[in-house]
């Protein structure tokens, strides 16, 4: 799977961890930066990942930040994505399934490492149930999005 990755200065250390993870699990990765912990603006580095998604570059997208609460709010300001947290595995995946999400968030200092890749592990591996209910709340959602 094509995949895009973000962080500012606080989650450029689990970046880097997931980063080395997901290629060797065989995605392609574009590290979207930030390259270092020196201190940045979040909502660039959201940039950068959503609109990676919003235009198909990649499929999915991974963008961390201190807590995970910044990056949802910058990315979904992005039409077409659909950015939540992912505070655990059930969610990483329900989310996919049921509502379409196309971006992972997460928060480096809220989130351990181990469950964080559990997280991720789930959000790649989970597929948009395209049963009727689904479809139908996610056409809502998007004329929502659409109604700007």
């Amino acid at each position: 799977m094509r995949i895009a990755v973000g962080a500012d200065h606080a989650g450029y250390e689990m970046k880097e961890t997931l980063r080395t993870l997901l290629s060797e699990q065989g995605h392609a990765v574009t590290d979207f930066g930030t390259h270092s912990t020196e201190s940045v603006d979040f909502p660039d580095y959201a940039a950068y990942v959503a609109t990676a998604v919003q235009d198909g570059r990649v499929e999915r997208g991974l963008m961390i930040c201190g807590s995970g609460a910044g990056a949802v709010i910058a990315c979904n300001k992005v039409n077409g994505v659909r950015a939540f947290h992912g505070h655990d595995v059930y969610t990483a995946h329900q989310a996919v399934e049921h509502d379409s999400a196309n971006l992972l968030c997460l928060g480096s200092r809220v989130q351990g490492i181990e469950v964080v890749k559990e997280i991720v592990t789930s959000f790649l591996a989970a597929e948009f149930v395209r049963e009727e209910h689904f479809i139908r709340r996610l056409s809502k959602v998007i004329a929502l999005e659409e109604s700007d």
